[in-house]
């Protein structure tokens, strides 16, 4: 390699960080929750959106999920978590051709001494898409990562909606 070859090399991997490092570009943290720690309750055993919950706000810096209410400063309450699927459209011959995923989550965030911090709150949230029963394990995974998906986004404004709660 010719020594004007390897500074053309350097100078177009240095560039970029240095143009990065005077912008203020910032990799995305999770938002700062204003609690020491949480108990979660509510949840069915094993629930896979407990599991991404208590993932979420564990890496939240300087915040703890915790198994008892003697220890929590908050609990968050768990009063409906449901998954369903309905038909929306099907053929004159009684074929499925459409259905919609829904996920549905009701919560309300106390005090371990029972004062409300954020009152009972529903967070919907649906999906439509197309059936065929041709395909129809192909579909299975399709609602399954659609399920996925939502849950991602529920934990996501659960985690905004724990971050703007301030006083306690």
């Amino acid at each position: 390699m010719t020594v004007p070859r390897r500074r053309a090399i350097l100078i177009g991997l240095v560039a970029p960080s240095l143009l990065f490092a005077g912008c203020g570009f910032e990799l995305k943290r999770p938002p700062e929750l204003h609690f020491r720690s949480i108990q979660l309750v509510g949840f069915a055993p094993k629930s896979p959106l407990a599991a991404e919950l208590r993932r979420n706000i564990d890496s939240s810096p300087g915040t703890l999920v915790v198994d008892s209410a003697a220890q929590a400063q908050v609990v968050f309450e768990v009063l409906n978590d449901t998954r369903e699927r309905s038909v929306l459209a099907s053929t004159s011959a009684g074929l499925v051709r459409e259905i919609q995923l829904r996920t549905r989550l009701n919560f309300r965030l106390r005090t371990p001494a029972g004062k409300e911090l954020i009152a009972p709150t529903e967070i919907l949230l649906s999906r439509d898409l197309s059936f065929n029963e041709g395909i129809a394990l192909a579909k299975q995974y399709e609602a399954d990562y659609q399920f996925n998906a939502m849950q991602t986004d529920i934990v996501a404004q659960v985690i905004r909606r724990l971050a703007a709660v301030t006083s306690f």
